[in-house]
């Protein structure tokens, strides 16, 4: 029996911490603590030693595909793959931000969608058997997708939706708002919003490939929310704690083993949501 292996992106900080941290706890095998910065990432897993804990650490940073691609060929030839990925690695322009909306969109799709379909499409093959994928999306995405027009929300609900589309409708988004011409074309005020509407029909389209291609290995794959937390990225009013906003996500991680839901989900408080 190979050892047992989690990998959490965009940990060393706020929700993903809080993962591993909960993690560290409750799964048996090697908890990978990552982040784009060595530094941040040693010091992350330094403070967890002070509680006991025994991350391991990997530099990964979602934004660049060599970093991903060196951290997949790390975890297949020393662990022969990934037992449970979470895809919690994102960003937030702040609301008082004056960045120009369009470069919001731009820089906010980019990595919360791109890089984690990058992830996805580098880690996928690497998923044993048994194994779990849990992306980090959020409510906002249910809030932004009914604020869009009834075309756009059509093709975001559509079953049938492919990859390669879902990406078009990304850039479409990114392409409209740079012109400022996104709320005529349909579209909420949010680049998060939309950022995470990807994510969650992105974890749709991925659960249903695996369940077509791989329908023996029992992997369960859902997009989740962990609630309003308080960290950099949300802000210090947020009703929870990091550690209160990993437990949807950790539970989702270690589902057991012969559990045959949720599985291409949106779930938020460990209940799936209605889409």
């Amino acid at each position: 029996m190979s050892t047992r292996v989690v990998v959490v992106t965009g940990s060393n900080k706020g929700i993903g911490l809080a993962i591993v941290r909960a993690l560290c706890k409750q799964f048996e095998g090697d908890v990978f603590l990552t982040a784009r910065d060595v530094s941040r990432g040693e010091e992350a897993v330094q403070a967890l030693n002070t509680e006991g804990l025994k991350p391991m650490f990997h530099q990964l940073d979602i934004d660049d595909l060599n970093s991903i691609k060196t951290a997949a060929d790390f975890f297949k030839e020393k662990y022969g793959g990934v037992d449970v990925l979470v895809n919690n690695a994102a960003i937030a322009f702040k609301m008082a931000d004056t960045t120009p909306f369009g470069i919001q969109a731009e820089v906010t799709v980019k990595t919360n969608f791109f890089s984690t379909r990058n992830m996805l499409t580098c880690f996928s093959e690497l998923i044993k058997p048994g194994g779990r994928v849990v992306n980090v999306s959020s409510m906002v995405s249910v809030r932004a997708l009914n604020q869009c027009n009834p075309d756009l929300q059509q093709q975001f609900r559509n079953e049938n939706i492919t990859e390669e589309e879902l990406g078009d409708l990304m850039q479409r988004f990114i392409d409209d708002a740079k012109k400022g011409e996104h709320k005529q074309c349909g579209w909420p005020d949010t680049a998060y919003g939309v950022s995470k509407i990807g994510v969650t029909v992105l974890s749709m389209i991925h659960a249903r490939r695996l369940s077509k291609e791989r329908p023996n290995d029992g992997i369960l794959l859902n997009a989740c929310c962990p609630g309003w937390v308080r960290t950099d990225m949300a802000g210090p009013k947020a009703p929870k704690s990091p550690d209160e906003g990993a437990i949807t996500p950790v539970y989702l991680a270690l589902l057991p083993p012969g559990a045959k839901e949720p599985h291409g989900q949106f779930v938020s408080e460990k209940t799936v949501q209605k889409w």
